[in-house]
């Protein structure tokens, strides 16, 4: 495909997930929440974010920053309404998701440095955004996965503090090795990611100039003294093993790290909850994971209701 088609691929299948019709599949926002559309000023661009909020608001809630995935390529926030909605109606909390800059446009590391620079500028004005500056988690899916992943990294040595990490099915190994992985073999006819697609978005996303290592978290020396991590896979994903090798090696220096991977899932389940059942326990775990290290003082546990 050229960069146009890929583009035009983009625009139109966004155009369906931010759709009624679309919510068939990634699933209906929690009415409890509120959603509002914001922008924000960053050094060089100007990104748009999907902010979600409980209606019935603290004036100081936690505050969640969320990464859709999409290879870097594609994909939008709206894709994520049913989970990002459900954890600021139940957390509470306000949920930023960022709409960061894509590929073939933006090449890595670009995604990652609107990451960043969004958290950092959120958490800077927290009377603005009505956010504790001091209970802040990241979240994201797939190649979002990988961002929420990389920002923890730069807070890590550059602030802000974090509480938490959420990494749903994600994407942890962007270099030559990529497809090296059992998982890989395993589902490799898995029609939510074939390796087409995942061979062209790091064809698209990764330039010649960049040394793939330093966009690959799974690849980095130190992981120590990182935010505890939740990390969701799925079993018929072909990149199960990403999250599973990422838990591994947070494990071995010395990052709380825990790790679900759910039975009969696919890639993006978490986006497509209509289709499968496993996304509403792990939308349960999610909650009940970041509103223990967000909120640790509140008494009991986050409310969980379907829909």
């Amino acid at each position: 495909m050229t960069d146009d088609q890929v583009i035009a691929a983009r625009e139109k299948d966004n155009h369906v997930a931010s759709s009624v019709a679309g919510r068939i599949v990634t699933g209906l926002p929690d009415r409890r929440a509120r959603i509002e559309h914001a922008m924000i000023d960053l050094p060089g661009r100007r990104l748009m974010l999907r902010v979600h909020r409980p209606k019935k608001a603290e004036r100081k809630l936690p505050l969640i920053v969320s990464f859709h995935g999409g290879g870097f390529i594609a994909g939008t926030a709206a894709q994520n309404d049913w989970l990002n909605s459900h954890l600021a109606a139940r957390c509470p909390a306000v949920v930023v998701a960022v709409e960061y800059r894509l590929a073939p446009e933006y090449v890595l590391p670009q995604p990652i440095e609107d990451g960043y620079d969004t958290l950092a500028r959120i958490v800077d004005d927290p009377i603005g955004w009505g956010i504790d500056p001091a209970a802040v988690a990241v979240m994201g899916e797939s190649a979002g996965g990988m961002i929420a992943a990389l920002v923890a990294l730069r807070a890590r040595k550059d602030g802000p503090p974090l509480r938490a990490q959420v990494l749903n099915y994600p994407t942890t190994d962007w270099t030559e090795t990529m497809v090296d992985y059992p998982s890989i073999a395993e589902n490799a006819d898995n029609p939510t990611l074939p390796l087409s697609r995942l061979r062209a978005a790091r064809k698209l996303s990764v330039p010649s100039t960049l040394d793939p290592r330093t966009v690959s978290p799974v690849k980095f020396e130190n992981l120590a003294d990182l935010p505890p991590a939740l990390v969701v896979t799925a079993a018929l994903d072909p990149v199960a093993d990403h999250g599973r090798r990422y838990v591994e090696r947070l494990r071995e220096d010395g990052t709380d790290a825990r790790l679900t991977c759910y039975p009969n899932a696919t890639h993006t389940f978490l986006s497509t909850p209509r289709l499968v059942p496993a996304a509403r326990p792990a939308r349960r775990e999610i909650l009940a994971f970041l509103h223990g290290r967000l909120r640790p003082s509140s008494s009991g546990r986050p409310r969980e209701a379907e829909g």
